[in-house]
């Protein structure tokens, strides 16, 4: 195994594109956007101060330590977002790089030469998928922090134009510790991706061609027929057995954050701030990943993703060929 750092190495230069600039580019647009509403609040501003009066003084006047307290919890929640703005994004990336990373290499031929090296099977879909668990969204998280420090940055140096100090809140909010809440989320996500990743790298060991359809109508497929015998009263798998619910871990886990949706309604109470901690420090609490690193329903999807990724192994040593 002393080839995977190489091979991990490899995946990353060839999809450069997509594992380091589209984080890039969404939270470029993010700050360019912020920038434009600064502006546009600057015009208007110098306007207002014309017609009625108004001025950042009377807010600067009436700012006391409780506001303080309570920007730095918007901070932190801004650093959330800074967060999970790269990972739409990042779904669509890891979604079609997996899905073809097995079939492209066939699709061009470039496996007849992978195989004529000492590389092994193994090792060479280990490679991606630990390039799709970690090592796109460690680039997405630093790419995404980097950001936060220039919207500080930005929206900092506006204010001090107005004579507004941004330190206390700054002082107030959590940045350190968000981000290693963050960053300790992204062990949680590849597993809980597990399936998903082993589910598409099959397909795209198994396709001959248009993975795609395989990977993704042939699961919708048996939603609506699940579906339609329910509805004439025939038997049909429900509860814990929801068909629904298996393709949609299926097809959609390797959105980052997905685990979240194991208690939807305690996310949604816990974004709100209070007991002392911010929206996003309590989704991100050590506790609720114990949770559901404690939870059978991770473990099963995370069998089943290895028994999927071995099969995807087992195939990427037996064919070699694609139907153009």
């Amino acid at each position: 195994m002393k080839t995977l750092p190489l091979l991990v190495k490899r995946e990353y230069w060839e999809h450069r594109g997509g594992f380091l600039w589209t984080p890039v580019w969404v939270t470029g647009i993010t700050l360019l956007l912020t920038v434009l509403g600064l502006v546009t609040a600057e015009v208007f501003r110098s306007r207002a101060d014309v017609r009625v009066g108004f001025s950042l003084d009377m807010l600067r006047q009436d700012i006391d330590a409780k506001d303080w307290a309570n920007a730095g919890y918007g901070l932190d929640v801004v650093q959330f977002v800074f967060g999970a703005l790269p990972c739409i994004g990042l779904f669509f990336v890891l979604f079609f790089y997996l899905l073809g990373t097995l079939y492209d290499d066939r699709r061009d031929r470039s496996v007849l030469f992978w195989k004529s090296l000492p590389v092994s099977d193994l090792a060479t879909v280990a490679s991606k998928a630990l390039s799709a668990m970690f090592v796109a969204p460690l680039i997405a998280l630093a790419v995404s922090t980097l950001a936060y420090l220039a919207f500080l940055v930005i929206v900092g140096t506006w204010l001090s134009l107005h004579g507004l100090n941004v330190l206390p809140a700054i002082a107030a909010s959590h940045p350190f510790r968000t981000a290693w809440r963050m960053l300790l989320t992204i062990p949680v996500d590849a597993l809980w991706a597990l399936p998903a990743i082993g589910w598409l790298m099959f397909w795209s060991a198994w396709a001959r061609s248009k993975p795609f359809l395989w990977a993704v109508m042939l699961p919708i497929l048996v939603v609506f027929a699940n579906w339609w015998i329910g509805v004439l009263g025939g038997p049909h798998f429900a509860g814990v057995l929801d068909v629904a619910k298996i393709v949609g871990r299926l097809l959609l886990s390797v959105m980052p954050g997905g685990w979240m949706s194991l208690d939807a309604a305690g996310m949604a109470r816990d974004w709100m701030p209070g007991h002392g901690s911010s929206g996003s420090e309590g989704l991100l609490a050590p506790e609720r990943l114990l949770d559901v690193l404690a939870s059978a329903n991770l473990w099963i999807g995370v069998a089943g993703g290895l028994v999927l990724l071995a099969a995807a192994v087992r195939l990427r040593g037996r064919r070699i060929e694609v139907n153009v």
